[in-house]
């Protein structure tokens, strides 16, 4: 059995979990509210404040959905209670990020700023000039966004400038050597 699908979830409290036919989840919980379709094979119940996933055979396909299917409920009630965010840092001279109502300007050393707009569900918050902080209840979409923020100038192996997510390590590389 699937040692991740096995483990129920714990269903806090302030937290309502309803499923509806179809496995279509609904989470309210204090930050908000998120709804997912999951795969209609998974048998979900609610039971005394858990919720239990089973699998209705082995066939492979059903294995692999199991703890999918379990984490994917997880991950919906802790981003309706704490919440995720994921943090960036811009690195280099001249490089820096400014916020104005929802939306972010970067100017990343380009002959133009890049500007992103927030999409819904999801802030940035700015720490100084060069802490991004991507907000939201959606792991999906904070992962996402903090993804296209990143890809504006990925961090380059020589000088470590561009955006980096704050535990990420940059591999450094070693320059040229002058000639002798």
């Amino acid at each position: 059995m699937s040692r991740i699908g096995r483990m129920p979830v714990a269903v806090p409290a302030g937290v309502t979990v309803t499923i509806a036919e179809g496995n279509k989840v609904t989470v309210k919980g204090p930050k908000g509210t998120l709804e997912r379709e999951l795969p209609a094979e998974m048998l979900i119940e609610q039971k005394d404040g858990q919720i239990i996933v089973s699998r209705p055979n082995d066939l492979k396909r059903m294995k692999s959905l199991h703890g999918l299917t379990r984490t994917l409920v997880n991950n919906m009630i802790h981003g309706v209670t704490e919440g995720y965010e994921k943090v960036l840092e811009v690195n280099g001279v001249g490089y820096r990020a400014s916020k104005q109502g929802k939306k972010l300007t970067l100017n990343l050393g380009y002959s133009h700023p890049v500007e992103m707009e927030d999409p819904e569900g999801i802030e940035t918050v700015l720490d100084g000039q060069n802490k991004i902080t991507v907000k939201g209840i959606n792991k999906e979409k904070v992962g996402q966004y903090a993804a296209e923020i990143r890809d504006k100038r990925r961090p380059e192996p020589y000088k470590g400038k561009g955006i980096k997510y704050a535990d990420e390590v940059i591999r450094r590389k070693v320059g040229k050597t002058g000639k002798k």
